[in-house]
């Protein structure tokens, strides 16, 4: 990108433009292994959670056929209670599988891909920036 660097008329305001720039690029670094520390674990967890879902949503399908034959009574009762609790933790495990599924890991990576962009856009403004310095 051209920047209009004449309008930088000293040597402080290219030291602090690329002062600006440094901390940017320390925040992005930062960014960048936050986030791939977060593929790492949600790599081990999204399989684990995909896999804890299919399951429960097996019992689930399972205590409903169940239920539909029972009389009424305590059993049905207690069977329709775990089916419930089954329920509850479909959907707690939905919740993780949002946080931490292949579509979470994804877009993580797309974001990875941002910041090494941006860091490169870092780079080169700070090139630029030091070019104008040595002109002045």
């Amino acid at each position: 990108m051209a920047y209009t660097f004449t309008l930088i008329k000293s040597k402080s305001d290219c030291d602090s433009l690329i002062s600006i720039a440094e901390q940017m690029k320390d925040d992005l670094g930062f960014r960048k292994l936050s986030l791939e520390r977060q593929i790492k674990a949600a790599t081990s967890t999204t399989i684990s959670v995909e896999t804890e879902l299919l399951s429960v949503n097996a019992e689930i399908e399972a205590l409903t056929n169940i239920i539909a034959g029972l009389p009424d009574g305590e059993t049905k009762d207690e069977t329709v209670f775990k089916k419930k609790k089954l329920e509850y933790k479909a959907m707690i495990l939905n919740e993780r599988k949002d946080n931490y599924g292949a579509v979470s890991l994804v877009d993580k990576e797309f974001d990875i891909g941002c910041i090494e962009k941006q860091v490169e856009e870092c780079d080169s403004f700070i090139e630029a920036v030091t070019a104008h310095k040595n002109t002045l």
